[in-house]
């Protein structure tokens, strides 16, 4: 799975750009160059232009059958999703869901649920998630990003940010290189990204996070990890108050 978005989208972290960028710095969106080097890679595969916004990719070409790989679109919300979560029965319960058929669908209705009610705190959406999975959503009317990984990290799951501060996502890390050069890193595991709210972690939804520079085996600076800072808490609450479903909570999110 890939997406690139637009800084007017989702603003990367800065942490992530790294001081040694490479001798050739990479356009991600120009001419949709990663996207085509996504779809020459992977067999199968499909890449969707997002207009101003930025491109998803994605492929089902799939060898290992517990691992799904599953793309959905509801209502012009769009979601890439890689892994399995095992309590999906429970979900559609709690949700009222009960013709939910996969993961994919079940992560939009829970946002969707989230954009529109706002009954839960973002952080216990994410939490509820039991699995191993990583996904990609994008709300094509609000122009929101939403991106989470579990908390083990069981999923291969990378983002980064170009030459131009484009975000990158994606569960290919010879393609974030491609994209970000040395300005990338393995997405925090046990966080969620919006483009609201930034990078959060719903494990610890109370702390702040801190990058801490990545340096790879030339001794280089490349992108950044992030850790929870047990000695900073977050300003405000997560939680959000019960509305009429009239009411948009998307830039909350």
């Amino acid at each position: 799975m890939l997406a690139v978005f637009e800084k007017s989208v989702a603003n990367s972290p800065e942490a992530l750009q790294s001081p040694h960028s490479g001798s050739s710095p990479s356009y991600a969106l120009k001419e949709g160059y990663l996207a085509s080097q996504f779809v020459s890679k992977n067999s199968n595969s499909v890449s969707l232009n997002l207009g101003s916004s930025g491109v998803l990719a994605y492929s089902l070409d799939n060898t290992d059958p517990l691992v799904h790989r599953l793309f959905a679109v509801v209502d012009d919300i769009f979601c890439i999703f890689r892994g399995h979560i095992e309590n999906l029965p429970f979900l559609r319960q709690q949700y009222g869901l009960s013709k939910v058929t996969n993961e994919a669908i079940m992560v939009i209705e829970a946002y969707r649920t989230l954009r529109d009610r706002g009954p839960y705190p973002v952080d216990k959406v994410v939490r509820d998630f039991h699995g191993n999975f990583a996904f990609i959503l994008f709300d094509g009317t609000n122009k929101t990003v939403f991106a989470a990984a579990d908390a083990d990290g069981a999923v291969p799951f990378f983002w980064g940010t170009d030459a131009e501060g484009h975000l990158v996502l994606s569960d290919d890390t010879a393609i974030v290189k491609k994209g970000c050069s040395k300005s990338y890193s393995p997405f925090p595991k046990g966080c969620f990204f919006t483009s609201s709210g930034g990078l959060r972690s719903f494990e610890h939804p109370k702390n702040q996070l801190k990058p801490v520079p990545r340096v790879d085996s030339s001794g280089e600076v490349c992108g950044a990890t992030f850790q929870v800072d047990a000695e900073a808490k977050r300003e405000g609450t997560s939680s959000m108050p019960r509305v009429e479903s009239s009411q948009n909570w998307a830039g909350h999110i």
